[in-house]
């Protein structure tokens, strides 16, 4: 049983692209928001109109074209701002201002150069002005987690009153712990009147590395709305990731029994396309959609997975929109992920056969890391068509034709074990996937596949 449904605001068109390397063109960023679109976010914050023509004309076209989410603008709390970014989202099917204004005393004393008093006017009178032009105006007070708690309740009744109907509570240098940030959410809770009729959200950074956390703990204290990023890019440290907040809510429904529209298989995709349009690659280790999140090297966990993906599978591959997890063939695997892929290469070997081809497996492994599938055929061949000179176990590894080159005729030697050739038949490996029949354009499909994860 649920607890209610959480808003998915998606920001990696207006915070995310303000990452070093990370801007996009009105292309790239239309592209990009029809899969946020298929994605399943509820708000797209497509840009900041006054920036620039450029971010204007972005916001503009998203706005006029992606029709079922809400498209929100950024605006700093003033007159042009909010009449700029309107331009930009009046037809929008759902349109959403954005206003913000920062609260913190030292970016009053030192950014703003205004007093406390002048800030709550300030805050209450753009909202005014911005709810004047659209009916759904956020409010964010900048650097909310260093604002003193009492004064931040007062800006915020003040834009209560004048119309706002969500209120964002920016952690914008990453400063806060979850269970401050939780404090402080049921704070603005219990002292802001009219509180009940508006939606609660919380921004978050990553700068010490608790952006998700602090989300999850604004979510759990009454927040119903989290804005995030795909892949978790966004200024300096980056914003809380969305793919993580998603599933960390689907994978323990026992501490966040919540809702989100987001359709998880459109994760990956996602992913990828950012990847792609910006240049930047995902992290291997990044949870959900790293390259490494679904692989896995060590023989005992190979093991465990080819029994029974979930003794150390907490979600599948395929509820993120990854194809299947990847077995990496390394030093620390063992027989049974050797003997799998081998199979999946169309060769099946008795246990006397495995051991021999696992021996050397694992010396080769030693020097090369991840050993590939051109690796391990290249060693199959090596072990089971010995030529008769005194080449080592694996050094060097060669084709059968290669190693017989100027060498003295070979010996009397006893006939090896017989390699059986895999069945043609529809087998599958533990995952349920019919195993491929070997073929010369395996290293051309395995490359490929490494392409998809865009690292």
């Amino acid at each position: 049983m649920t607890s209610g449904r959480v808003t998915v605001f998606d920001t990696t068109l207006r915070d995310g692209e303000q990452s070093p390397g990370c801007s996009m063109n009105q292309q790239e960023k239309l592209r990009l928001a029809h899969q946020l679109d298929r994605l399943g976010v509820d708000v797209i914050e497509a840009g900041f109109p006054i920036a620039s023509d450029g971010d204007f004309e972005s916001v503009k076209a998203i706005a006029s074209v992606v029709r079922r989410p809400i498209i929100a603008g950024l605006a700093r709390a003033c007159r042009p701002d909010i009449e700029r970014a309107w331009e930009a989202l009046r037809y929008a099917e759902r349109p959403r201002i954005h206003v913000f204004l920062a609260t913190s005393d030292i970016h009053l004393k030192y950014k703003l150069r205004i007093t406390r008093e002048e800030c709550v006017a300030q805050a209450g009178e753009a909202i005014r002005f911005a709810k004047s032009l659209c009916e759904d105006v956020e409010f964010s007070p900048e650097d909310a987690t260093r604002t003193e708690p009492e004064f931040l309740c007062r800006v915020l009744q003040a834009v209560v009153e004048e119309g706002a109907t969500t209120l964002n509570i920016p952690d914008t240098v990453g400063y806060t712990v979850p269970a401050e940030f939780g404090e402080l959410i049921t704070t603005i809770r219990q002292r802001v009147k009219g509180i009940e009729k508006v939606t609660i959200s919380a921004h978050c950074h990553n700068d010490l590395g608790m952006a998700v956390a602090n989300a999850l703990a604004a979510v759990a204290s009454g927040a119903r709305q989290v804005e995030c990023t795909i892949n978790g890019i966004g200024e300096r440290a980056g914003n809380a990731s969305l793919e993580e907040i998603v599933m960390a809510m689907r994978v323990r429904p026992d501490q966040y029994p919540f809702e989100t529209g987001i359709v998880g298989e459109q994760i990956f995709a996602a992913s990828q396309m950012l990847s792609e349009i910006t240049g930047v690659p995902v992290q291997p280790n990044k949870a959900i959609i790293g390259r490494n999140a679904f692989a896995h090297e060590a023989g005992i966990h190979q093991d465990g997975v080819l029994k029974n993906p979930l003794t150390y599978e907490i979600m599948t591959p395929q509820s993120v929109g990854v194809p299947d997890s990847k077995l990496v063939l390394g030093k620390h695997s063992g027989r049974h992920a050797l003997s799998i892929r081998c199979e999946q290469l169309g060769y099946q070997f008795d246990r006397r056969g495995l051991d021999d081809i696992y021996r050397r497996f694992v010396r080769l492994a030693d020097k090369i890391k991840h050993v590939e599938d051109h690796h391990l055929l290249e060693l199959i061949r090596d072990t089971h068509k010995p030529s008769g000179s005194a080449t080592p176990l694996i050094e060097p590894i060669v084709p059968a034709k290669a190693a017989v080159v100027n060498a003295p005729p070979p010996a009397p030697e006893p006939e090896p074990e017989p390699v059986k050739a895999f069945p043609v038949g529809p087998h599958t490996n533990a995952f349920g996937v019919p195993l491929p029949v070997h073929s010369d354009s395996h290293h051309e499909q395995t490359q490929q596949e490494d392409y998809l994860w865009g690292v």
